[in-house]
């Protein structure tokens, strides 16, 4: 009995520990994202830092979108018009894309790609400024490290990932119409008037939506997880998978809440 009762003692101790930290944790994650919220919306705006993380995260990103978005628009085609086809609905090919990609697959996918790309890549730069004391230079000088490296990049996120989000869409649409009318014969004017009349302002705005949480999410977590990154190298690696599969998660966990409100 005795031996029971302290086993259970010890499981309880451990899982208040584990509580006790998480809190904390979370905590530490929501303070940081506050200051850095507030750091990039009031002055001195540092636009050549941001535009240069702008081009970073959007342009050098944008070849990867575009050949994901062009395969994924070809792959809903070939699926779509095949499962279409059993019921007499080609006509609705169009429509099926079109509102596969700007409501769901469009935002999440570019969020995916650009965590993959560009988010790993700034954790572990400012990981390696971290262990490198470049960050502990810039306070000893003065000068606020969240505000001169953290927020530009926050702010280059929100600003790059709907774009490329858009992009993404457009070009996946049409890759659905190479596949839909050109390959498997649907006429293009069926294709796209179906869509113009199927998709709403609605459905492009709640995208967008999905798209400027995705991007707060990557640049939160990356940068968070590069800037308190610990013991050397091997915890650059560390942070940087972490920051990945913690943003991956992330995205598609919002992506669930998002669309059960916005439906």
């Amino acid at each position: 009995m005795g031996a029971c009762a302290f086993k259970g003692f010890a499981i309880a101790d451990a899982l208040g520990g584990w509580a006790i930290r998480l809190t904390r944790y979370l905590g530490k994650m929501g303070l940081f994202l506050g200051v850095s919220l507030a750091r990039a919306v009031t002055p001195p705006y540092r636009v050549h830092n941001i535009m240069r993380q702008v081009h970073f995260v959007g342009v050098l990103s944008l070849g990867i979108i575009v050949l994901t978005a062009a395969f994924t628009g070809m792959v809903l085609a070939l699926n779509g018009y095949i499962t279409l086809r059993k019921f007499g609905s080609e006509a609705w090919l169009g429509p099926t894309v079109a509102l596969s990609l700007i409501r769901e697959l469009g935002p999440v996918l570019s969020a995916l790609m650009v965590t993959g790309r560009a988010g790993s890549a700034m954790t572990a730069e400012i990981g390696i400024m971290r262990i490198g004391e470049q960050i502990d230079s810039l306070e000893t000088m003065g000068i606020d490290p969240v505000r001169y490296l953290v927020a530009p990049r926050i702010l280059a996120f929100l600003i790059s990932l709907p774009l490329l989000t858009a992009i993404f869409d457009v070009v996946g649409i049409y890759g659905g119409y190479l596949v839909g009318v050109k390959l498997l014969g649907l006429n293009s004017g069926v294709y796209f008037s179906q869509m113009e009349s199927s998709v709403d302002l609605v459905d492009i705005t709640n995208g967008v939506w999905k798209s400027f949480a995705f991007a707060l999410i990557i640049g939160w977590v990356c940068t968070f997880k590069g800037y308190f990154v610990r013991h050397g190298a091997v915890g650059v690696g560390n942070a940087t998978t972490s920051a990945v599969v913690l943003s991956s998660v992330l995205i598609l966990v919002c992506d669930y809440f998002l669309t059960s409100v916005l439906i």
